[in-house]
Order: C-alpha cells, then structure tokens, then sequence
C-alpha cells in the first residue's frame, strides 16, 4: 500500500494503482458496480489530450510535461490503463469522480512516461493535467463526443435496416393479401406495400437521426466551471476546441454562450426523444412482423421468418420470432430511459446539471440498445419469406374486396349484402348477381390487383 493526502487527510490505496486519492475516495463512497462506457473513455482521453495540447501552445504547460500527459491519453485510448479507470458510472458529483479519475490515471502514468514514481506527481493531477479546465466543461464535452460517435454507429445500422426493407419492398410488390385494421380484415394491399411502408417510417428516423448530430457539436470546453471561464486564458476555448475538432475529426463548435451550455443539458434529451422514436417504430415493425407470420399454419401466415434457433424446450418443431421480440424488449428499455433522461435534465439547477452522469448512462446505453436492436430486426427482415398461398388463400376468405362497390351500390346496401351473405353462408359474389349486377362486372370489379390503385371504384352497374 502507499498513502496519498488531499485536503480531506490521508488515504491508503493500493502501491501499483495509477489512481489517487480523489479516485480512492470515490470507490469508497459509490462501489463500483458498472464500468465506464468505452466511448467515454476514448472521448475524456481526447479532451485531455486537446487540453495538454492548447496548454502548451499557450504556454502555460512546459513541453516535457505537456508531451509526457499527451503520451498518457494516447495510451488510454488504445486500452492499455483502463483497468484503472474503475469510478462508477453515476458517482455524485456531476462527473466529478470520473474527470478526477482521469486526471489521476493520466498523471502518474505521465510521471512514470519522466522516470518517476507513482504517486510522486511529475505531473500533478490538477496543476498539470486539469489546468485550464474544470469537471464542468470536460465532462460534458466528453459526454457529447461519445454521442456523436454512438450515434453515427446507429445510423449506419438504420440505413442497412432502411435498406433490406427496401429490397423486400420491390421483392414482394406483386403479392396482394388482406389488408388488416385494428387486427381485423380490410380492404387489400400487397406485401410489398406494407414492407414500403415500414421502410418509409424508417427512412424519417435515419433522417432525423443524421440531422441531430448538429445540436450535439456545440462545446462548453474552456467555459470551466461556470461557464464564466475562471482559470482558462480568455483565448483557450477557442483554440482547444479547434485541436480537439482535428482529434477526433467532429466539426466541434464553441457554444456562444457558455454560462447557458454549462447550465443545460436539454439537448441530450432532444436526442434521446429521437431514438425513443426510433424504438417505438421497431416496436412497432416487429411487432407486425410476428403478426404476420404467426401459426405459421393456425394462424395468419403469410410470411415465413427464418428459423434462428429451436423454439421450445418441450414442443419439437415449434420455431419463435426471437430476433423481433429481442428488438422490442430493447427498444422497451430505450423507452424506460427517456423517462430517466427527461427527469435528469430537468433536475438541474442554477448553474449545473449535478445528475449528467445519469444522463451520460442512460443515453449511451440507449444507443446501445438501439445498435443491437436495430441489427436484429434487419435480420429478421432479411430472413422473411413470403408464404405467398397463404396471403391468397386469407384474401379469398376475406369479405372486404365487397367495399369496393360502396361509391356506386351504397354503405347500407352493401352491410346488407355483407350481412346476408354471413348468416346464409352464400357468397358475396352471388349476392351481387342476384342483385342485378352482371357477373362479368362483379368479376372484374372485385379484381383485388385493381383495388390496390389509387382512385380505384367498381363500375356502376348498368340497369
């Protein structure tokens, strides 16, 4: 063991840690029970390399210390201290415990980098490695960073699902079935129609999704820790943003305003509404796609998802929609931390948001879901087949393709067809015929490849 001090006393913490003081406290007070995202890590690294950076270019930062640290962030971003990066996720402190984390790692490993030892502090954890910034703008920052890389992995998943709903829509474009409303049969439509649609609805989360990546590109660093800038040359946030852009290869942008931008954080919530969005539409698309291949023999059918794995543990044969259901239970998780993400932002006061790393948590665990959620549904969509005797055999059943003569016969008229034709068990087409209608007429009028075009009526009957 070695002993550290800080301005609360003396602490133990184990000889080879490349942690601190701060760092000990913090897994004394918050047990580690989940482990930082590591798209948060590759991001603190990169500010702490842009703040190295800046600070040397200003400066304030010899080159041998400012090299020394620059070397530390390097290696975290390949992986190699992360086994010392063990704060949890939602410690108190607005992130606190997480930069000092951080700052602690990076400076021992850059006094080692100058031939000390750790906890001898070449490179001091604040006075080096923290200078010109505070939790309150790095934090953040990091936090955004990580999102926009989240959120560029979601959205290539999104075109690739956008994609196979596509190739499914122009593959099944000329396979008519019942439509169905509220779970009931209704007038027809094609496989390939309902496929478009789902791919239409898909296409406005990629949509959204690409635009969003703009409301997360505005940056508080050098606002420090109120946005007022205390601490940092009046020049730094400008020039840190610029190397931190050319790090990580985002179009970062100084917030105008950086009381407002350290104060708020509605914009994670603006984001996490869209993928929320983009949950309930896999919620919804899967959830019709287990519809329509349900039985597959006792039920509807009509189309057949690729067997992934055995269905059940005691029924042979029996094969279940795993991929559709594993995407709607996280998209169901994605839902839940919207609720989380809104009371967090809402939660914060006067000059900071003390429960970011809530949000933090939740909005990348989201993204998570959703890039798993996503891929999911693309296979089950790329393993469907149409059972194309079947989407015939339920459209012949179905009364619907009567509605076609309500402009020209009337609304009660045809409930009554439709009635009679129920309770005689004669079919819609000969009571059509024996109403006065040719039979040629109700033949091609209830044509269903006609019906399925816009502006389509049935002939009015002549006398």
């Amino acid at each position: 063991m070695r002993k550290e001090s800080d301005s609360l006393g003396t602490i133990e913490l184990p000889k080879n840690a490349y942690y601190g003081a701060f760092t000990a406290r913090a897994i004394s007070n918050f047990t580690p029970s989940k482990r930082l995202h590591p798209e948060l890590i590759a991001a603190m690294a990169d500010v702490k390399w842009a703040s190295a950076e800046t600070n040397l270019e200003l400066g304030i930062l010899n080159s041998k210390i400012a090299k020394a640290i620059e070397m530390a962030c390097d290696e975290i971003k390949i992986g190699k201290l992360n086994k010392w990066l063990v704060v949890d996720p939602l410690s108190g402190g607005a992130g606190t415990a997480v930069n000092m984390n951080f700052n602690e790692v990076i400076a021992n490993r850059a006094t080692e980098l100058l031939g000390g030892k750790l906890g001898e502090y070449l490179v001091h954890p604040l006075d080096h490695v923290n200078r010109s910034q505070s939790t309150n703008d790095v934090y953040p920052t990091a936090v955004k960073i990580g999102a926009i890389r989240l959120l560029r992995k979601l959205v290539n998943k999104v075109v690739e699902l956008q994609n196979v709903l596509q190739d499914k829509e122009r593959k099944f474009a000329g396979i008519i079935k019942v439509g169905r409303t509220q779970l009931q049969d209704a007038v027809p439509i094609t496989l390939g129609q309902e496929f478009g649609a789902w791919a239409e609805a898909i296409a406005r989360d990629r949509w959204r999704l690409y635009k969003v990546e703009e409301r997360i590109r505005f940056i508080n660093l050098g606002g420090t820790a109120i946005g007022t800038g205390i601490d940092a040359p009046k020049v730094y946030p400008f020039k840190v943003t610029r190397k931190l852009s050319e790090r990580t290869e985002i179009g970062l942008v100084k917030s105008e305003n950086l009381v407002e931008a350290t104060q708020n954080t509605d914009v994670f919530a603006e984001v996490h509404g869209l993928l929320k969005t983009l949950a309930a539409n896999i919620i919804k698309i899967s959830n019709d796609m287990r519809i329509l291949s349900s039985g597959p023999h006792a039920g509807v059918g009509e189309i057949r998802l690729e067997a992934v794995q055995p269905g059940s543990s005691i029924m042979p044969g029996k094969v279940n929609p795993v991929l559709a259901e594993y995407a709607i239970q996280l998209s169901t998780k994605v839902i839940s931390n919207d609720v989380a993400i809104n009371f967090a932002v809402s939660s914060g006061n006067l000059e900071l948001n003390a429960f970011l790393p809530l949000i933090q948590w939740a909005l990348y665990e989201s993204f998570d879901d959703l890039i798993k959620a996503t891929d999911a549904l693309e296979k089950c969509v790329r393993g469907a087949e149409a059972v194309k005797e079947k989407c015939l055999t339920n459209l012949e059943h179905s009364a619907t393709l009567v509605t076609c003569f309500v402009p020209t016969l009337g609304y009660e008229k045809v409930a009554e067809i439709l009635k009679e034709a129920s309770e005689t068990g004669t079919s819609v087409k000969e009571l059509l015929v024996k109403y006065g209608i040719p039979k040629e007429t109700v033949e091609s009028a209830m044509d269903p490849k006609k019906m399925i075009a816009l502006g389509y009526t049935a002939e009015k009957p002549r006398n």
